[in-house]
């Protein structure tokens, strides 16, 4: 009988590292995990996502932005696969903390990168990129040979991991692949993001808990999937005999208008009546469209999407609904603007 594979994750409490682990258990990885030490502090809600897998996986402390925290890590045991997820990934905090998001971003990867090097040079790693890179978009739809021009301090910092990675992969021979996911969002969307916004509003107004619900730029156009359908393409890069870079997409995009749309008309209600636009929630440098050509990921993977845009929608906003309904917590109490 074949020894199982050891995986390490890191962001492993978000929601890919929480669909992640699912997989990986299911294929019957020994899975590791890397979670910060504030975590620890406060564990009901960082380790919400996984706290169905607490005694099926090992968690490390440490931190990205400590090298020694990482090395001892690594040190201590050895992984076939690492898929490096964590980042400060919100983009409108990466334009008020910009010097967090590239330390983290940027020095934090290097930092896990180096310490792979150096301890353990045949593990395969995955590394976490984004649209976002893509920014200000030279060609629709974007593919892997789509150029960068990102337009947020997040998306430079990809873009600078991306480089990070495939200098790794050049200069060392290790095995290095980035998967540029395009938007992939579920029910376990951190509440700050703006489809998880919509949906846990839409659950508020449905129950009369609240009346207006307040975003941003309603025309701008994403590639949302379902994230627990791009983890497999995350494992499945890992899996292939050369180390590449795949961009993952639906190669569908609709507007946060159609997405409020969606979702309002889900529980009976038109979201004419109830969502307002606001400059506040405004980047400072839009990105009007992203929409991915996955057909390399396709072909050479065997990866396509099984949900459906509307399908992702209804099943957010009732799981929202769901949780409030369970919730004796004031809905107030729920990291949502109004």
């Amino acid at each position: 009988m074949a020894e199982s594979k050891r995986a390490l994750i890191t962001g492993i409490t978000g929601q890919d590292g929480s669909y992640l682990a699912e997989l990986l258990l299911e294929k019957d990885y020994e899975v590791h995990g890397i979670a910060r030490r504030v975590a620890t502090r406060h564990e009901r809600d960082r380790f919400r996502r996984i706290a169905g897998l607490l005694d099926r996986v090992t968690l490390h402390s440490a931190s990205l932005e400590n090298y020694a925290s990482l090395y001892r890590v690594l040190a201590s045991h050895k992984f076939d696969e690492c898929y490096h997820l964590a980042a400060q990934s919100f983009v409108a905090d990466s334009f008020s903390d910009e010097f967090t998001t590239m330390e983290t971003n940027v020095g934090g990867t290097q930092h896990l990168f180096a310490a792979i090097r150096d301890l353990q040079s045949e593990c395969r790693v995955y590394f976490a990129g984004t649209s976002e890179m893509f920014g200000k978009v030279q060609q629709v739809p974007q593919s892997e040979q789509t150029p960068f021009y990102p337009r947020s301090p997040y998306g430079i910092s990809k873009v600078a991991g991306f480089h990070l990675s495939r200098n790794f992969r050049e200069a060392y021979g290790m095995y290095y692949s980035t998967g540029i996911l395009f938007n992939h969002e579920s029910p376990r969307r951190g509440y700050e993001f703006v489809t998880r916004k919509i949906t846990s509003g839409v659950a508020r107004i449905s129950l009369g808990i609240s009346s207006v619900l307040t975003l941003g730029n309603l025309e701008a156009r994403r590639d949302w999937g379902h994230a627990a359908d791009y983890v497999e393409a995350m494992w499945a890069m890992l899996q292939q005999d050369k180390p590449d870079d795949y961009v993952v997409a639906t190669g569908e995009h609709y507007s946060v208008r159609d997405f409020c749309e969606i979702a309002f008309s889900h529980v009976g209600l038109s979201y004419h009546d109830y969502v307002r636009s606001d400059s506040r929630f405004m980047r400072p440098a839009e990105v009007d469209i992203l929409v991915g050509d996955a057909a390399k990921a396709r072909e050479v993977l065997g990866w396509q999407p099984k949900y459906g845009f509307q399908e992702l929608v209804r099943e957010m906003v009732d799981c929202d609904l769901e949780i409030l309904k369970r919730s004796r917590i004031p809905a107030s109490a729920m990291s949502v603007i109004d």
